[in-house]
């Protein structure tokens, strides 16, 4: 392999996939730089600051279990308890006029907040079912589930129909932003399970993007800088083609959604074609409004987060309350609230005017805060189109077989590599990715094999054991 490239690896974009692995490859002493289309770091984990508050781009929370490749990275960056305090609010869903707080508390498994009385036993069936099933949901394999292929849907057929009108569908419509009908559960109830109650949720104290900031202080980011090509050439290395300029490097790591991802390296080979093609996203659209006093949905407990089922309204899928999730966002005496569209909705506003999509979306949520549209003194729009990865039985069904593949030049990272949105499968698609690469420029010798057939080792599976530095103590 030549080496006489401009770099070892060009990872491209800077969201947290991409960080994780330029500063994995970084600490291995290879030369890595970062191409990023944006003005910012983060991706979807971007904030920015306006007028003393702090608004995030997207939502995210950080649990203190399920999330363990996240908070050894955190540990290594040094960054402090203090920076990333517990929520410590209710997550509540609203029904027949009023908001139910408890979801994802410690008792939601008995107490079903939000199902009616003849729901309960289907949610003990429920609960009893993905307890004794629970170790087939492994976060890194959604494929080998007991749940196997089964949309969320299909999933709830078993039990009563509240389950999936007042649980399922409200989750994955505004955490994930998923139609039921189209993705599959196993990803959905491996998340659940492993993140435990909501009162061990924490956030970031100075913006969901302090894990990309940091990150990005110890890597050589290029901002502005839009790839448009991603081509490996016949010396085993890569060709990177900017806007009027080209990149060598050793290799590349794609980080960006898989339909992105695919149309960068239009070459890919055979085997890793059918997962990217069936690695479809949805897309995200937001709006944060800025108040002039602290308001919140009404409720018997303080909230973080009110989740609006479809079956109550096609507009909204849930409201965060971002001054509650931690004070600092917004300025003393005054209020942030995160209004989520609809996934239903979401086609249709992408292609309205900033300020029908704001005048919409928080006359509906006035519903639920009254006097939100007289605090509201601004607003704004954020959009993803490629949002979030949907799980869908295709590609269920052709993930093995991508991650089998061999070691290439030209590597991938992102969250929908283990079809769950979520900041940790970024994370550990960014250990990954750079261990694939580290292997295969640093290849070791393989250990010699026992010369009788009993003791063989183990084959080992990169989707579970991703670089050292990320490991579990």
């Amino acid at each position: 392999m030549s080496t006489d490239r401009d770099l070892d690896v060009a990872v491209v974009g800077a969201g947290v996939a991409g960080l994780t692995a330029a500063h994995e490859l970084r600490r291995a002493g290879l030369q890595v730089r970062v191409f990023e289309a944006q003005d910012h770091v983060g991706g979807r984990m971007s904030s920015f600051r306006h007028g003393g508050f702090t608004v995030d781009r997207g939502a995210e929370q950080l649990p203190e279990q399920g999330y363990r490749a996240t908070w050894q990275l955190l540990d290594r960056l040094g960054v402090t308890p203090e920076e990333v305090p517990r929520i410590g609010k209710a997550l509540a869903v609203w029904r027949d006029g009023r908001a139910h707080p408890g979801l994802a508390g410690r008792f939601a498994p008995l107490t079903g907040p939000g199902l009616s009385p003849r729901a309960l036993p289907s949610m003990a069936r429920m609960t009893a079912w993905t307890a004794w099933h629970r170790r087939s949901f492994d976060g890194d394999h959604p494929e080998r589930t007991a749940a196997k292929a089964a949309t969320v849907r299909d999933f709830a057929r078993r039990y009563h129909p509240d389950l999936h009108d007042y649980l399922l569908q409200p989750v994955a419509g505004s955490f994930f932003g998923w139609d039921t009908a189209r993705s599959t559960v196993a990803p959905l109830l491996s998340l659940l399970l492993s993140v435990g109650p909501v009162s061990g949720w924490r956030t970031y104290h100075d913006g969901m993007d302090l894990l990309a900031r940091r990150l990005a202080a110890g890597v050589d980011v290029d901002l502005c800088s839009e790839v448009r090509e991603v081509v490996a050439d016949s010396g085993g290395g890569v060709r990177v083609r900017l806007a009027g300029r080209e990149v060598t490097a050793r290799s590349a790591v794609l980080c960006a959604p898989a339909p992105v991802a695919a149309r960068l390296h239009p070459g890919a080979p055979a085997d890793e074609s059918p997962f990217l093609s069936a690695c479809t996203f949805t897309p995200v659209l937001k709006v944060s409004c800025l108040l002039d006093r602290p308001l919140a949905p009404p409720s018997a407990k303080p909230l973080y987060v009110l989740l609006t089922p479809r079956t109550e309204d096609d507009t909204l899928s849930a409201i965060i309350v971002d001054h509650a999730k931690h004070p600092g966002r917004a300025p003393v005496g005054k209020g942030l609230l995160t209004l989520v569209a609809s996934p239903e909705r979401i086609g249709a506003f992408l292609q309205a005017p900033d300020g029908e999509v704001r005048d919409r979306l928080v006359a509906a949520a006035s519903r639920y805060v009254p006097g939100l549209r007289q605090a509201c003194t601004a607003a704004f729009v954020h959009s993803f189109t490629h949002g979030l990865p949907e799980a869908t039985p295709q590609a269920l069904l052709h993930r093995r077989q991508f991650m089998d593949r061999p070691l290439r030049p030209v590597e991938y990272a992102g969250d929908w590599l283990t079809l769950r949105p979520a900041s940790e499968a970024a994370v550990r698609a960014g250990a990954l990715a750079a261990s694939r690469v580290l292997a295969r420029l640093r290849p070791r010798p393989l250990p010699r094999a026992p010369l009788s057939g009993r003791g063989a080792p183990a084959r080992q599976d990169m989707a579970t054991t991703p670089h050292r530095a990320v490991e579990a103590r």
